[in-house]
């Protein structure tokens, strides 16, 4: 019998357009085309929801027809804030982008993802939820205080109207992450 093939996924709401081309241009404008460490391009900025791994498709499927039938918020307006780190700004290993408004609603649709995750066997999310937008990885760890205490606010407000699966692939220069399928809040 062969082993069912499996792909590596997550829930994440997606950014429009619009908000990643203000996003670039505000970086570029403040210094920030140049953050430390290995940055994430922009085409792969998203809020992600829940980290799923390798999954099976009928664990796939099983997912999306949870959130299908999940009691899902209704789209609702994220605003973006100033840089943060994790896991903490003195070892920074992640440079981040935090979400000043909207953060409950997002965080209403991460524990909705994570129940449906949990419906095929997946462990239930470990951490509490912290709504981000990761910009950086930074490997080693580099101290990120006077970076997140100059750098302007982002005051941007994005629509979040739909939970979006992807894919992501691993390669040489770096993941390459593939939308699958949406459920429109």
């Amino acid at each position: 019998m062969t082993e069912p093939s499996r792909r590596r996924l997550f829930l994440a709401a997606a950014l429009d357009e619009p908000t990643r081309r203000l996003l670039t241009a505000h970086l570029e404008a403040h210094g920030g085309g140049s953050l430390p460490g290995r940055t994430v391009r922009p085409q792969n900025w998203h809020l992600t929801l829940r980290f799923l791994g390798w999954a099976t498709e009928p664990q796939q499927d099983g997912v999306m027809r949870a959130l299908d039938e999940s009691a899902l918020p209704g789209p609702f307006v994220v605003r973006f804030g100033g840089l943060g780190a994790f896991p903490k700004e003195r070892r920074a290993t992640v440079l981040w982008l935090g979400i000043d408004g909207g953060g409950d609603e997002l965080g209403a649709l991460a524990a909705a993802s994570d129940e449906a995750a949990q419906t095929v066997g997946y462990e239930a999310e470990g951490r509490p939820y912290h709504p981000h937008l990761t910009l950086s990885r930074i490997r080693p760890p580099e101290d990120m205080t006077e970076l997140v205490e100059v750098f302007p606010a982002f005051t941007v407000k994005m629509p979040v109207t739909a939970i979006t699966l992807y894919e992501s692939h691993l390669r040489k220069g770096g993941a390459v992450y593939q939308a699958l399928d949406t459920i429109e809040l």
